[in-house]
């Protein structure tokens, strides 16, 4: 901290709350100066956070967090409030093993309201704390900062509406980096704020509303005030809407001007209402490559970098050249995601077929529905979305698709363990949920040709299908290869031996075959491996067959157990009265925190070593007597 003259002296809110607009200015410098650094050398979000410092010291300096409650929406805005709350020095290890996280947790810090990895979950929070508030009968005030990106979920609505029945106290801060406000950024709009936010003008303005009230025709008279005051604002501001479901708005107002800001939270601080403060704001401040570049620089790997062992593409990549070569041969194929293009390798696809592609937002229970109704037409549609945000649309692949019998596509990227983003983002509870429901297929490829493979299988299967693939190397992909349709439910061995058969799912394929070599000269014979690509239906054939001349089963899944592939198998097992030694690895019944994909998945034994010390110890577990 040799290079920073006043963040070294911010250890809490009320740190902030003893300096003048000048400092405040030095300060929103020095915060955004340090997130850049660290970012840079340990990775996370970059422009995301950037875009949100001085609103981030505006509100700690007119609220008092924590007995005001402060709640984030999407937590990777909230890196400059973890600096100022006392995390400052923990901030230069965040998402690193055993340091801090890189989204809000409740149990790191007291300032740390509500939790935040997910979108759009800030309202519907906020408005629980200030009924509570309300209950209780305390003064403390109650925010949510909400980004323009997490607005596109229907439960943000869903919690506004509630709000604005309601009535009671709770600030809404649009953060709006979206550019769309621009043409109602000006000198009038500014001007209207100003005038809306003056005590003097809101004293008057609830006076005269009084008054009216006991003339007559008051109603009528009410009426045409409220309806002129709202048609005014309609048509120079772009709140109309959240005036209509009973929010007070307030903007735009420039998101990097602190004395604006700060004025306007002080006068909102005084209105006893649900308001809207519409803020816009630039991704990347500070930064010249995130400010030209938001979406590139979204985030950031950081220096260290893994070194890879395969030069096969990623997952995402081969799902992205897959359905391109799938699209070509079907002109039923569309592609529907939840704001997830990047992230899913959709990029070449919708450059090839700008037509076939919709992104509906951060909106995972619309992206399956609004699926379901182009099937219904005859489409195939592709839904792609990381696994942990899959499960938000649990009950509309239930509901919508399953029980209608109309078939989608769900390739899940990002299944499995994802580092350092930590329980928020780790997928690994697809192979369990997805089981869960009749008539799913469930499966996961061993490499980019299996997966190309799944992709072309599913499409023609007419059946509701899903595949699981991590964010790592494809292990092996063959451009504009031949897609082969497979037989859904058969397995594949890979290795022929004799006791011990390893049962192994997408990912932990790879891990066992690079491995091999190990496992046979510490145990002293060649085991049995299996690419178990079907979780579900279950190979039976194929497991009887393996039961019958091998003593031992280990599974393994980077999921889930409880209710995962190893559970499936064990249930096979018990019905079927057989009486093989079964040991299933995978994820325990906790939730994981964060740290990189291989330290994590060494200390969850989903390693050789850990099957070494199963066989040679004795650890095996009899599953039915």
């Amino acid at each position: 901290m040799n290079n920073y003259f006043l963040l070294p002296t911010i250890n809490s809110p009320e740190d902030i709350k003893r300096l003048n607009s000048n400092s405040l200015r030095l300060l929103s410098t020095e915060v955004g100066q340090y997130i850049q650094e660290v970012v840079e050398n340990v990775g996370g979000h970059y422009s995301s956070p950037l875009g949100v410092v001085d609103l981030t010291i505006a509100l700690h300096y007119i609220y008092n967090s924590p007995s005001d409650k402060i709640i984030w929406d999407v937590g990777h805005q909230a890196y400059a409030h973890k600096i100022l709350t006392g995390r400052r020095d923990e901030f230069k290890n965040m998402r690193q093993k055993d340091g801090i996280s890189g989204f809000l947790k409740r149990d790191e810090s007291p300032h740390d309201i509500f939790g935040a990895g997910h979108a759009s979950t800030s309202v519907s929070a906020a408005l629980g704390f200030a009924h509570a508030r309300d209950r209780k009968k305390t003064n403390d005030q109650i925010i949510a900062i909400i980004g323009d990106g997490a607005m596109t979920g229907g439960l943000a609505y869903e919690g506004i509406n509630n709000l604005g029945y309601h009535r009671s106290q709770l600030t809404i801060v649009l953060n709006d980096n979206s550019h769309s406000i621009s043409k109602s950024v000006g000198a009038l709009s500014h001007y209207l704020t100003r005038v809306a936010t003056n005590p003097t003008y809101n004293r008057i303005r609830n006076d005269i509303w009084e008054i009216s009230g006991k003339i007559p025709l008051s109603k009528h008279i009410r009426k045409i005030m409220k309806k002129t005051e709202e048609g005014i604002k309609g048509y120079l501001t772009p709140g109309a809407l959240f005036e209509e479901l009973g929010l007070r708005y307030i903007g735009p107002i420039n998101g990097h001007n602190l004395d604006e800001l700060t004025r306007t939270f002080q006068a909102v601080k005084k209105m006893n209402t649900p308001v809207l403060v519409h803020v816009y704001t630039q991704k990347g401040k500070g930064s010249k490559l995130a400010e030209k570049d938001a979406i590139k620089y979204y985030s950031m790997g950081g220096k260290v970098k893994k070194i890879t062992k395969h030069i096969a593409p990623d997952y995402s990549n081969v799902f992205g050249q897959s359905i391109i070569q799938l699209a070509e041969k079907d002109e039923k194929v569309l592609c529907i995601t939840a704001a997830m293009e990047i992230g899913t390798g959709m990029t070449p696809f919708i450059e090839k077929y700008p037509d076939r592609y919709v992104d509906v937002g951060i909106a995972e229970e619309h992206a399956v529905t609004y699926s379901a109704g182009l099937a219904a037409e005859g489409y195939k549609p592709i839904v792609p979305i990381y696994s942990t945000f899959m499960q938000r649309a649990y009950d509309h692949i239930f509901h919508d698709a399953l029980l209608q019998k109309l078939p989608l596509l769900y390739c899940m990227d990002r299944s499995g363990i994802v580092g350092p983003d930590g329980p928020t983002h780790h997928g690994v509870f697809d192979l369990a949920f997805m089981q869960t429901l009749p008539g799913m297929i469930v499966t996961a490829p061993k490499d980019g040709n299996e997966l190309r493979n799944l992709i072309a299988t599913a499409l023609q299967s007419g059946k509701n299908f899903s595949i699981r693939y991590p964010k790592t190397s494809s292990r092996a992909f063959t451009e504009n290869g031949k897609p082969e349709i497979l037989e859904i439910g058969k397995w594949e061995i890979l290795e022929s031996g004799s006791e011990t058969a390893i049962f192994a799912v997408g990912s932990m394929v790879g891990m066992i075959l690079d491995s091999n070599t190990d496992l046979f000269s510490k145990l002293g014979y060649q085991p049995t491996i299996i690419n178990a690509r079907f979780v579900k239906p279950l190979d039976s054939e194929l497991i009887l067959e393996i039961c019958n001349n091998h003593d031992n089963i280990i599974t393994i899944e980077e999921g889930c157990l409880s209710g995962g592939f190893g559970s499936a198998v064990s249930a096979f097992l018990h019905d079927n009265n057989l009486e093989n030694k079964l040991h299933r690895i995978g994820i325990p019944d906790n939730f994981i925190e964060h740290g990189t994909r291989d330290e994590l998945l060494d200390e969850l034994g989903l390693c050789a070593e850990n099957i070494i010390s199963i066989l040679t110890n004795d650890k095996l577990e009899e599953v039915y007597e």
